[in-house]
């Protein structure tokens, strides 16, 4: 398939503001467990600064251990946390959450049970917000134990699954294996391709829903320079995506022999099978071979992903996130040795095929690269 290009030019992006906020949508029916999943946020974090916004407080029930300052329309927690409520103007909550002080990390909005998400979205994709937060991801949280049919004859419920890039099964303790699989073969008639993680009371790994802490942390790289980076995002499906160049790459060869610049590894997050794998390599990647992973080869059970890209295609460095089948290429400028850095995360994943299909997008870099055709 011919990869089309969106991202932003190398003036745009000096010209960019700071990095937005990094927003997640949290949707789902009443009942379904998104207020237990709030609450695992909230008290989960270790070093990230998030604020919640939510409709009401008294149905989140915050540890009052970790309250340390409240008001009218907002409670602080001893971890950095704040939870606010949203009143009347979901705008009017982010803009005061965004006048603090201190700086956080990450923005999660809740949004009602019965609301489709899609002009939540809109709000910061659309508003005066745009330049102020970046929508990461909208994860729809679906209640196993009262799924039914019905459900999915509202256009509500339609949409949290239709726009959902992550779809959370919850309560599977309470039904029967062969039950979850015939929701998940539901899910999937609604969107083809879902990434659905199963969980029991809302208990998900946080770097499965929540972007920060992937390069900040030595968790997963030991990475000499900071990755707190200035760009902005363009959301896209894989069907859509990508880059367009002008060049035929299909010299770029792949060294089969050459592997002592390749560092892979892999981390165990918490336990039902929840995995990080990690990639880094001195060579560039293919973005053709790239591509051909991302819509062929990368597995629905991989929710989160994200890299450092070089692409012997492009003098560029290149940002990638992905969550559910959403993914976002950036431009930016590189400060050091180029390298590509990538991390994957996911459940039961089988590192050693996806590590395979990582490494098979590497290519020698081009001698004719940058000298123009014929020559």
């Amino acid at each position: 398939m011919i990869m089309q290009t969106t991202v932003s030019s190398e003036s745009h992006a000096m010209d960019a503001p700071k990095q937005g906020l990094p927003v997640t949508i949290i949707t789902g029916f009443l009942g379904s467990g998104k207020t237990t999943l709030l609450n695992h946020i909230l008290t989960n974090q270790q070093g990230v600064k998030t604020a919640v916004l939510v409709n009401e407080f008294g149905e989140i029930g915050i540890d009052n251990e970790l309250v340390v300052a409240t008001d009218e329309n907002m409670v602080e927690l001893s971890n950095g946390c704040i939870c606010c409520t949203i009143n009347n103007d979901l705008v009017d909550a982010v803009y005061k959450v965004l006048e603090r002080e201190e700086k956080l990390d990450y923005l999660v909005v809740e949004t009602t049970g019965l609301a489709d998400p899609l002009p939540v979205a809109m709000t910061f994709l659309g508003s005066e917000l745009r330049d102020l937060t970046r929508l990461d991801s909208i994860i729809t949280v679906v209640d196993a134990a009262n799924y039914s049919l019905d459900l999915f004859n509202s256009q509500a419920a339609l949409s949290q699954i239709t726009y959902g890039d992550v779809i959370i099964l919850n309560k599977t303790d309470l039904v029967d294996e062969t039950t979850l699989q015939e929701l998940e073969r539901k899910i999937n008639d609604l969107k083809e391709g879902s990434r659905i993680i199963r969980t029991t009371k809302s208990q998900v790994p946080l770097p499965l829903i929540l972007s920060v802490g992937l390069f900040e942390s030595d968790k997963y790289f030991d990475s000499e320079e900071e990755e707190h980076e200035e760009h902005h995002d363009h959301d896209h499906d894989h069907s859509t995506c990508g880059h367009d160049h002008d060049h035929d790459h299909s010299n770029c060869e792949h060294d089969h022999h050459d592997h002592e610049h390749h560092h892979h590894h892999s981390n165990h997050l918490e336990n039902d099978g929840f995995i990080s794998i990690s990639f880094q390599s001195e060579k560039p990647f293919s973005i053709r071979k790239f591509q051909y992973f991302l819509d062929n080869q990368l597995p629905t059970n991989v929710f989160r992903a994200k890299g450092i890209m070089w692409f012997d295609e492009s003098p560029q460095r290149h940002i990638f996130h992905l969550c559910g089948k959403r993914f976002t290429i950036d431009d930016d400028e590189w400060k050091g040795e180029k390298k590509n850095q990538l991390v994957l995360i996911g459940q039961n994943l089988d590192s050693e095929t996806l590590l395979k299909q990582i490494e098979n997008c590497i290519c020698l870099p081009s001698t004719s690269r940058g000298k123009g055709f014929g020559k």
